[in-house]
């Protein structure tokens, strides 16, 4: 396992991936490290200053995390399709008191400029980077600060293109990970690929250390992505039930829900692909959804806030990976010794 020492400063090849909007939380990305793993911090979402109160919390505990950061690539929509879609989905919010259709159209960078001048004062162990490529004068200062820096890709062009800047690995994430695709041309993503396939040819491609991510369900998925070249395994959705995540509770039920049968790819809540559990939302929407991030995503989110907090899982994104069956409620740490037992 020296890859995974070597890139991460840890003995298990297994990473807790950052999961954005409630997951992932100190408690979370404590409990895997204690367990031996690499926990990654979700900085999508938050302010600078929520972030910086995370990494505070971590950093006691003298053991390597790191924190991943949206790069901002905006997918824009028009104010025609916006309102257009906008209107279409407006019966979804009656029921909880919100007008979706006279929503106004936002668009933001997520707070870009001031977290990288966060990680850059306060550097942390692991950076890692999606939706697309930070500049090259970010990827320079972070690694001149200590930092590694890794990117998360989907094809073996993007790796390529990573690697270009100096990057210290990558995360090839397949079409089986839950949540957002990691791909820099939502319009048009790469095709689907096995993940251990993924991981040869992104491996291949660069050279670089690189970690496999996307439908991890048990420690056979992660010997076939280390069997193919990866130093480790990221682990998302088989966390979404641990004790110490943030998951809400009807996220968590739907998870367990045996009537829920199947994860699709949809861009009906954030206009971004992203896999999550087939609901009635989706099947209502995904059609007529345009692209649109993150208009979207602002648009949808007090009607998901709301659904989440009345026990309404179909109006709510109920992101996971194609392992979903696999997740557990039990402690993170059983979680992690299951995926690595034996190697």
């Amino acid at each position: 396992m020296d890859g995974i020492r070597e890139l991460l400063g840890v003995d298990l090849p297994v990473v807790a991936a950052p999961m954005a909007g409630g997951p992932t939380t100190t408690g979370l990305a404590t409990a895997v490290g204690a367990a031996g793993a690499f926990a990654f911090l979700a900085a999508g979402y938050k302010t600078p200053e929520a972030v910086a109160g995370e990494i505070a919390e971590l950093r006691p505990a003298g053991r390597p995390f790191g924190v991943n950061v949206f790069v901002p690539t905006p997918v824009p929509v028009t104010e025609a399709d916006f309102r257009r879609y906008a209107t279409r989905i407006a019966a979804e919010g009656t029921p909880y008191g919100l007008d979706l259709a006279a929503a106004a159209r936002t668009e933001d960078d997520d707070h870009w400029a001031a977290k990288l001048d966060l990680l850059r004062a306060e550097p942390v162990p692991v950076v890692s980077f999606t939706f697309g490529l930070p500049p090259a004068p970010v990827v320079r200062d972070l690694r001149r600060a200590g930092t590694r820096v890794l990117v998360t890709v989907t094809d073996p062009a993007e790796a390529a293109a990573a690697a270009d800047l100096g990057v210290d690995g990558l995360v090839a994430q397949s079409g089986a990970a839950g949540g957002h695709l990691g791909t820099f041309t939502p319009d048009t993503p790469p095709p689907p690929r096995p993940l251990p396939e993924l991981v040869a040819l992104v491996a291949g491609r660069t050279g670089l250390p690189v970690l496999g991510a996307g439908g991890i369900g048990g420690p056979g998925d992660v010997r076939a992505a280390l069997a193919a070249g990866a130093v480790g395994a990221l682990v998302g959705t088989l966390l979404l039930r641990a004790d110490e995540a943030g998951t809400g509770r009807t996220h968590r039920d739907a998870l367990a829900d045996p009537l829920r049968d199947r994860t699709v790819v949809t861009r009906a809540f954030t206009g971004r692909p992203a896999r999550g559990l087939r609901n009635d939302f989706i099947d209502r929407h995904e059609a007529a959804a345009p692209l649109g991030y993150p208009a979207l995503h602002h648009l949808t989110r007090p009607l998901r806030v709301a659904a989440a907090g009345a026990g309404d899982a179909d109006r709510l994104h109920l992101w996971a990976g194609t392992g979903w069956r696999a997740a557990r409620a039990a402690p993170a740490a059983e979680t992690i010794s299951n995926l690595t037992q034996p190697l």
